[in-house]
């Protein structure tokens, strides 16, 4: 892996971990962090399904040991991360990468937040007490993602450099 694909993806985290510090809003029974899906999606987009999940998984590290995410953060952003950057990898198509993360966060990892909040977190929700609040903000931070990505390929911006892909 190279120095420039490491140093986009450790600034992907970065903006991840300050942007769910001052963007959220609430969704139901949880917060919204809207930049952590925009950046799955972004990086699904760049770096495909391995490097997706691998920003998200360390944005998801650094939020609960700085207090700004729960334990919740990991299936929450990881799984979504991995069928953006899945379906992306298959179509070439950023709605697909949209619709990976919407349906992985706002489906799979709200439901496998059940189990994980049972064992890790001690608490006992019905299978779809998550889905509401983790499709909201699922749905919110992929159509960010949407307009950033467009925005970069019209641009020509430096993250399309062929090398990082």
């Amino acid at each position: 892996m190279s120095t420039r694909k490491l140093v986009a993806m450790a600034m992907l985290v970065s903006i991840g971990v300050m942007g769910s510090a001052f963007i959220w809003f609430p969704a139901g029974v949880a917060k919204a962090y809207p930049v952590q899906h925009a950046i799955n999606v972004v990086a699904a987009v760049y770096f495909g399904p391995v490097g997706a999940v691998g920003v998200a998984l360390m944005t998801a590290v650094i939020r609960i040991v700085t207090g700004t995410g729960s334990l919740l953060a990991i299936p929450g952003s990881v799984i979504g991360a991995l069928l953006a950057g899945l379906l992306y990898k298959m179509t070439n198509k950023i709605g697909m990468a949209v619709g990976g993360e919407v349906i992985g966060t706002g489906l799979l990892a709200s439901l496998a937040a059940v189990p994980f909040a049972k064992v890790f977190m001690g608490t006992e929700f019905g299978a779809l007490f998550f889905v509401p609040a983790f499709f909201v903000s699922s749905l919110s931070g992929a159509l960010i993602a949407w307009v950033i990505v467009k925005r970069i390929e019209r641009n020509s911006v430096w993250i399309v450099d062929q090398s990082l892909k």
